[in-house]
């Protein structure tokens, strides 16, 4: 009955979350999470058999599918950041400029 209504809790989150706008990044992370947190709560089920070691499961299942994710997003040569320094010695993070691609730098 427990798995029954955690199966139900992860489908009905997907179906939300599927209803919103979202960068291809958070996305993934999204993905990651279900399908984490729904792994996460069938693997804690078998091991503890309680309520308790499927919730722990599916939480820490959530989190690492999150951050799997949101990591193996690819980058786009458009989206990527390039580190700057300006004549004051300030370090900061802007788009790369053209020039670093075709190595006109």
């Amino acid at each position: 009955m427990i798995l029954k209504k955690a199966i139900l809790a992860v489908l009905m989150t997907a179906a939300l979350a599927g209803c919103e706008t979202q960068t291809e990044g958070q996305q993934r992370a999204t993905t990651g999470a279900l399908i984490g947190g729904a792994g996460g709560a069938l693997v804690g089920q078998a091991i503890g058999g309680n309520t308790k070691s499927t919730v722990i499961g599916a939480a820490g299942g959530a989190l690492l599918g999150a951050v799997v994710g949101s990591a193996t997003t690819p980058q786009r040569r458009g989206e990527q950041m390039c580190r700057y320094q300006d004549r004051y010695g300030r370090i900061y993070t802007a788009p790369c400029d053209d020039r670093y691609y075709n190595g006109d730098y």
